[in-house]
């Protein structure tokens, strides 16, 4: 008998929740995006250059260094989350912080080709952004007698 009645509280307390729960249709065509909704500010990185060669350079002074200018030419800030190099020897540097629309940042690259053996060398750095454009790869070449 007490199983009947719990069985019956529980669907009589069910049937409430239910009646009580409205869903409310939206027609998709009234909805006016707003200046301030996500899908209009968004970041985006400009480089002035994706590749910058070192020429020829002494292996008794192994360690070059260069530097890639970029803009943000989005509505967002732009935060770079990671710069990586495809080995070791290559060392990228960045700013942790924001960089607003309409302002410059610099991705600073040190090649060191100590111990390294003489010759063409071409490494790549992976920069990962919250721009649209996520991933951007810079080139460094150059030639170590």
């Amino acid at each position: 008998m007490k199983k009947l009645f719990i069985l019956c509280l529980t669907a009589a307390l069910s049937m409430g929740v239910h009646a009580q729960v409205q869903t409310q249709k939206v027609n998709v065509s009234e909805v006016k995006p707003t200046a301030d909704s996500k899908a209009d500010k968004f970041a985006e990185i400009k480089f002035d250059t994706l590749r910058h060669n070192f020429g020829k350079f002494s292996k008794e002074e192994p360690i070059v260094e260069c530097s890639f200018a970029f803009t943000n030419t989005g509505t967002a800030p732009l935060v770079i989350h990671q710069a990586f190099a495809s080995c070791g020897c290559t060392v990228p540097k960045f700013t942790k912080e924001p960089i607003k629309p309409g302002e410059r940042g610099v991705i600073d690259v040190t090649y060191n080709g100590k111990d390294k053996f003489p010759g063409h060398f071409q490494k790549t750095v992976t920069i990962r952004s919250n721009a649209q454009t996520e991933v951007v790869r810079l080139v460094i070449e150059g030639t170590m007698e």
